[in-house]
């Protein structure tokens, strides 16, 4: 697998990342079980800051693509191929877009919506 980072473009560091992992499953060039290298190698093989690559992992380990195994490493899952069809972020923002047009639509203001956002957020528990 081949991964190439362009410090340059718009999109963060670790979402490249995230998304020429993903790309590479899709495509077939990583089989599930396959091992990747760990965090500390490829931020070294991509010149990255360690965290950078530290929060790919964790978001792509969140979306099950990939599978930490203690110390024996992190390995592709073996659903990682249907896992990396669906975009978390894009589903969340859609769902956030069309709350915050409803609300709009119901007369809340921009204001309202973001105190009552945070309001949320804080008092949010799983």
């Amino acid at each position: 697998m081949q991964i190439t980072i362009d410090i340059d473009a718009p999109e963060p560091l670790f979402a490249q990342l995230i998304e020429q992992i993903k790309t590479a499953v899709i495509a077939g060039h990583i089989a599930p079980g396959a091992s990747l290298p760990s965090i500390r190698q490829l931020a070294n093989d991509l010149d990255m800051n360690h965290k950078t690559v530290a929060k790919a992992y964790r978001l792509l380990e969140r979306d099950a693509v990939i599978e930490t195994k203690g110390y024996r490493g992190t390995f592709i899952h073996s659903q990682a191929r249907a896992n990396s069809e669906i975009d978390l972020n894009a589903l969340v923002t859609e769902k956030l877009q069309k709350t915050v047009t409803s609300l709009r639509h119901s007369g809340a203001t921009d204001s309202e919506i973001r105190i009552a956002f945070t309001d949320v957020m804080k008092t949010r528990k799983d």
